[in-house]
């Protein structure tokens, strides 16, 4: 029987809040670090595209001001360049994803013979003839040609606009631009902050998607607001030195965005546990380890996971959610993206899962330690939460996809004494897991 979990100690709830208060007590000042830095990349761009109208500055897209408020991490920042055409007039050829499971569907751009405003990217710059012949299409855009005039556009934006006094000294150096695969780095100084920007061209494409839309994850949302989200479609990005791929990350934002709309702690727990990852688990960011990226994927599953308003109405219990989730991802080695289950976020990330498991379950297990703000906060730390053996339960949906779902998570909870559901058919759903994870032990012991 599953053992009935109390109120925590005062003492804990208190750590909780008073972490959540350090963190909060930034966000006012990486929000304005973040539009003063912001400001100064926009400028350098508004003279990229006087000098390509190809070209676009997107001041549309305000949500990252939102993310970095909530991180902690210096990881860098997207900004995205959209060019200046129309996809729905080019000759989308998908090619398929590079592998199994490896994301999403690579393609190439390809410019019709017949067809009106195209010819700025039919110019050696950009374009890459064909080498076959072909009564559609002249040839293709190619990604590393764009990053390239993009590249050589930026070097001398930000000379005019040093020259020019348009943005403030010190604040961005030609120096700091570097090519990289598939983007563009440039690091800008905002008062005692410097900020990475990761640069990509994209090309806005509205068509939408019906894999996506199709998508079950409506609970746990707002109303309406997944289906009205992904019919925006999704972009294209590059994905090699010849293709583009799609990309879903405005997409993730904006559902993310969502979620901070609805009554609850969710947003506060990604905050902390983005925190504890950027000073206990990456070691003050030193160390390589989970991103924000993760870790929003995290929520967002746990969102799914755990629709009722009353899963995230406490700060404590909200984090956990968030807990239970990671620590079966890291435990399955499979974190699925969000919108394409089929692609591991976790594959061929370079990453020490074992590692990083151990962490996080000695947090999950002792969070106090890690929660401590100054020494006012010192005392002793509460008994561990779990006993050894929980990473077996944990890896149970790598044997059993069933196992994705909201009871064999209720369990977890249990286990870690934050379950607090009243709901009869919640707790027998999760005793009736409990009973079969139960079986399962027996048979395998």
């Amino acid at each position: 029987m599953l053992a009935a979990s109390g109120p925590a100690p005062a003492v804990q709830v208190s750590l909780w809040h008073h972490y959540l208060q350090a963190i909060r007590s930034r966000e006012a000042p990486r929000v304005q670090d973040y539009q003063r830095a912001e400001n100064v990349l926009l400028t350098v761009l508004e003279r990229v595209h006087a000098l390509d109208p190809r070209f676009v500055v997107d001041y549309s897209r305000d949500l990252e001001a939102f993310q970095f408020a909530l991180r902690s991490s210096d990881d860098p920042l997207l900004m995205e360049v959209p060019l200046w055409v129309d996809a729905g007039a080019l000759l989308i050829e998908e090619l398929g994803a590079p592998g199994p499971g490896d994301g999403p569907t690579c393609c190439r751009l390809g410019v019709p013979r017949e067809g009106a405003g195209l010819e700025r990217w039919t110019t050696d710059d950009v374009f890459s003839a064909s080498a076959e012949d072909s009564a559609e299409r002249r040839g293709h855009i190619v990604p590393s040609k764009v990053l390239h005039v993009l590249r050589d556009l930026l070097v001398a934006a930000i000379v005019h606009c040093r020259l020019h006094r348009l943005i403030a000294p010190g604040s961005l150096n030609a120096a700091s631009l570097r090519e990289e695969p598939l983007r563009l780095t440039l690091l800008v100084s905002s008062g005692w902050r410097t900020i990475r920007f990761n640069l990509v061209p994209v090309v806005r494409r509205r068509q939408r998607l019906p894999a996506l839309e199709g998508a079950q994850l409506t609970p746990g949302f707002p109303e309406g607001s997944v289906a009205r989200i992904l019919s925006q479609g999704v972009d294209l990005v590059p994905a090699s030195a010849q293709l583009w791929r799609t990309s879903t990350d405005y997409l993730l934002t904006r559902l993310l965005d969502a979620l901070g709309t609805l009554q609850g702690c969710r947003l506060d727990g990604l905050s902390i546990l983005d925190r504890v990852n950027h000073e206990s688990w990456r070691d003050g960011g030193h160390s390589a380890g989970l991103t924000f990226g993760h870790l929003k994927t995290v929520l967002l599953w746990a969102s799914v996971l755990f629709p009722a308003p009353e899963d995230w109405a406490e700060l404590q219990g909200a984090v956990y959610r968030l807990l239970v989730v990671l620590l079966s991802c890291l435990a399955t080695r499979n974190l699925p993206h969000f919108l394409r289950p089929e692609h591991n976020l976790l594959q061929d990330s370079g990453l020490d899962l074992n590692a990083i498991y151990q962490r996080v379950e000695a947090f999950a297990s002792q969070p106090e330690a890690s929660l401590r703000i100054h020494a006012t906060h010192l005392g002793r730390s509460s008994p561990p939460r779990i006993g050894s053996g929980v990473k077996a339960l944990l890896q149970l949906p790598a044997s059993d996809p069933a196992y994705w779902a909201t009871a064999y998570f209720d369990v977890l909870l249990d286990k870690f004494q934050v379950f607090n559901i009243q709901d009869k058919d919640r707790i027998s759903a999760m005793q009736s897991i409990f009973r079969k994870t139960k079986v399962l032990g027996d048979e395998e012991s």
